[in-house]
């Protein structure tokens, strides 16, 4: 982003670099290499209408931490012109790759021994397949109830919740997660498929931004305060042991005590488990730099904001607290950073799990069932009960469920 933001004013800066590639000229990396190393100033930044890198496969090991998890962008850019952000102007208009294209991918990394994959997007769940209609059982709509956008629907093209639906079908075995999502773009029919498939991780990015419906407007949100609650009410009532994760910004351009004190309001009410917050800071080209003043005092922004993470330290801890005696399946990523005697892995919800390790034969890449017996403010910590797989775990938690 930087790169596309601020172009040829970094060659010109004299800060010894000499290669600039925006976001879609990666393909042109070879030329503007050769170029560079004759010494010459190499510079591409130009967005396109159409890349997606579909055809391109990246080369990924398998077996250390981390890497038992593998990522896949799926559509690039955003159409959303929200007031405060600069992705529209240095990542380009919204495009997707084909689900044919996406589907391959998946079964790739399956094939490799991958156990879960992330699905990539600026606005990953305004996915649409342009090639494609939607099939029987899908609507084709994106829109959720209540929001709206700027630009024009793409409904009648095949969307987000149907190529989610094919993924899950590579392989059950296989989690699922998708970042970063937009509010406006989670219609029930794709609540439902979460709720329905075991390998659709239970955890969802909402990002809230603010709790001020008027500040929402200024920021070209495309929801109200009571959209966005009914919207977290919903998910969490559909789609069982969900965590929600947020983003949160404080002081932007007009906000008062008052809207302030609404997004204090909202976050005690949804009770987000994880958090992104930050003030706000004014970028070149956007939407509030051209018709708005960065008015808030810097003190009170950085006010407001510990004001938000004392807050979301506070409710974060109960929700932390209350996983205590449950039981969680950990995919395990390998030794903990703290201890070798300690292996660690994450939770369906995305909860960091430490546990120590014992007779059982556990390797990274396994699905681990563990008992959390205490919590910190960042980790769960828990005793292994057993090696398992993710839809055996899933049918045992539905009939404990069943029984009580």
């Amino acid at each position: 982003c930087m790169a596309e933001r601020l172009k040829l004013k970094i060659l010109e800066s004299n800060k010894g670099v000499d290669l600039i590639a925006g976001p879609d000229a990666y393909r042109d990396l070879p030329r503007l290499l050769q170029e560079a190393a004759t010494g010459a100033k190499a510079a591409n930044v130009q967005l396109s209408l159409e890349e997606t890198y579909a055809d391109l496969a990246p080369v990924r090991a398998v077996g250390d931490g981390q890497q038992s998890a593998a990522y896949v962008s799926i559509m690039r850019g955003c159409n959303n012109h929200c007031s405060f952000c600069i992705v529209p102007f240095t990542r380009g208009r919204e495009r997707s790759m084909a689900a044919d294209a996406v589907v391959d991918k998946v079964k790739a990394l399956s094939d490799q021994g991958f156990k879960e994959v992330c699905l990539l997007g600026q606005n990953v769940n305004s996915y649409f397949d342009k090639t494609a209609s939607p099939s029987v059982g899908f609507s084709g709509v994106s829109l959720g109830e209540g929001f709206h956008q700027k630009y024009k629907s793409r409904d009648g093209t095949l969307r987000f919740t149907e190529l989610l639906h094919k993924i899950s079908q590579v392989d059950p075995e296989m989690r699922i997660r998708f970042t970063s999502p937009h509010p406006k773009d989670f219609p029930n029919e794709l609540l439902q498929l979460m709720a329905e498939r075991p390998n659709i991780c239970s955890q969802v990015h909402l990002p809230l931004q603010s709790g001020s419906t008027s500040v929402l407007e200024r920021m070209r949100r495309g929801y109200s305060k009571e959209v966005f609650v009914e919207l977290a009410d919903r998910a969490r009532d559909m789609i069982p042991n969900l965590s929600l994760s947020t983003d949160v910004m404080t002081g932007f351009c007009g906000e008062t005590e008052d809207e302030h004190a609404e997004t204090l309001e909202v976050m005690e009410r949804v009770k987000f488990e994880a958090a992104f917050m930050f003030h706000y800071s004014m970028r070149d080209k956007t939407h509030a730099n051209r018709n708005y003043q960065d008015d808030v005092p810097e003190n009170i922004k950085l006010d407001r904001l510990k004001q938000v993470i004392d807050l979301f330290q506070r409710v974060s801890h109960n929700s932390m607290q209350k996983l205590i005696g449950t039981q969680q399946l950990v995919l395990v990523e390998g030794d903990s950073r703290k201890s070798s005697r300690d292996l660690m892995g994450r939770a369906d919800n995305n909860k960091r799990v430490v546990f120590p390790k014992t007779d059982l034969l556990i390797s990274p890449g396994d699905y681990v069932a563990v008992r959390i017996e205490s919590a910190t403010a960042a980790t769960l910590k828990a005793s292994a009960i057993q090696v398992t797989s993710l839809q055996q775990f899933s049918q045992n938690q539905s009939n404990i469920a069943s029984l009580s």
